[in-house]
């Protein structure tokens, strides 16, 4: 059993409804990760009631760390079901965003260790708050 139909929604319906902005909504319709149903007879894009489902999609992908590039990959993966399923593409995507993400963190801590080795350096310069010289300031050895 259908419901009623809908009627269509125009681009900026559409990023009312999902809190995503106009342009990156027509980003994704160019890319092909959102289909409209053409456009009015004043030339707006319009989409169908799916294209909630869609961006929504999108953005929870997006959420996991993947890139535009890995879900429309996904999208022709998921269109064209080439010999393959759709679950071990997206289990390949979200290995690779973990991936990222691991690297990410590894960068964010060895720069916490970086902060944590110039404020155990610089100490007392740090608690001083003179307006002394820093150690190896040129500027200090000139006026000494």
């Amino acid at each position: 059993m259908t419901g009623p139909p809908t009627r269509p929604m125009t681009v900026g319906e559409l990023s009312r409804r999902t809190g995503v902005p106009v342009k990156t909504l027509r980003e994704y319709t160019d890319l092909g990760l959102i289909y409209t149903l053409g456009r009015s007879p004043a030339g707006y894009r319009l989409f169908a009631v799916d294209a909630l489902w869609c961006v929504r999609w999108i953005g929870e992908l997006r959420g996991l760390g993947l890139t535009v590039a890995e879900i429309r990959e996904l999208t022709t993966a998921y269109l064209g079901r080439a010999g393959r399923g759709f679950g071990p593409a997206l289990a390949e995507r979200l290995q690779a965003a973990r991936e990222r993400q691991r690297a990410r963190i590894t960068a964010a801590e060895q720069t916490l260790d970086r902060i944590d080795a110039f404020e155990k350096a610089h100490q007392a310069d740090l608690a001083d708050g003179s307006g002394g010289c820093w150690a190896g300031d040129p500027r200090c050895a000139m006026s000494t």
